[in-house]
């Protein structure tokens, strides 16, 4: 998709990511293109990402994301109320999926050590066993959509952008 506003990559670097206020309450038409080209791609990444795993696998990206995170903490496990922070999910959206997840053998839950009211939901042995088969195809998905239209430079002023903007989100 060619820019909307071509005069953009004519600036430098530095005068496209300095931070504009404005006492304007509307988007500039730089930053409603941006916007609406952002949303459209984060959509179209999510929905292949989510048909993909859903072909290859019979499991929700949201699944997905559940067994890795808990592959990646320590002794596979994670307290529920962290691991629902982490994949960005509600506390009952994310005991609805990890019910499900139980159901297929692929995570357990159980009492938190000393603490009465919590829940640690842990990854089994299958739920390990099924994400090592699954994360090839995921990867290839996420490499073949977000990085190959890349070159080496604009990865890493995405990476860069994504990291600001998150950082601002995040200092709150």
């Amino acid at each position: 998709m060619p820019p909307a506003y071509p005069d953009l990559h004519e600036r430098s670097s530095t005068d496209r990511y300095t931070p504009r206020v404005r006492n304007d309450p509307w988007l500039t038409p730089e930053q409603q293109t941006t916007w609406r080209t952002f949303l459209m791609m984060s959509s179209a990444l999510n929905a292949r990402i989510e048909r993909d795993l859903q072909r290859v696998a019979g499991m929700p990206h949201a699944y997905y994301l559940i067994l890795a995170m808990l592959s990646e903490a320590p002794g596979r496990s994670m307290r529920m109320h962290q691991l629902a922070e982490i994949v960005q999910a509600s506390q009952s959206r994310l005991s609805h999926a990890v019910a499900r997840l139980e159901d297929y053998g692929w995570v357990r839950r159980e009492q938190a050590p000393g603490d009465k009211r919590g829940q640690l939901a842990i990854l089994t042995e299958a739920g390990h066993d099924r994400l090592v088969e699954v994360a090839p195809s995921h990867a290839e998905t996420v490499r073949s959509t977000m990085f190959d239209p890349l070159s080496d430079s604009q990865l890493v002023e995405f990476h860069d952008i994504c990291a600001t903007v998150l950082a601002q989100m995040t200092d709150d």
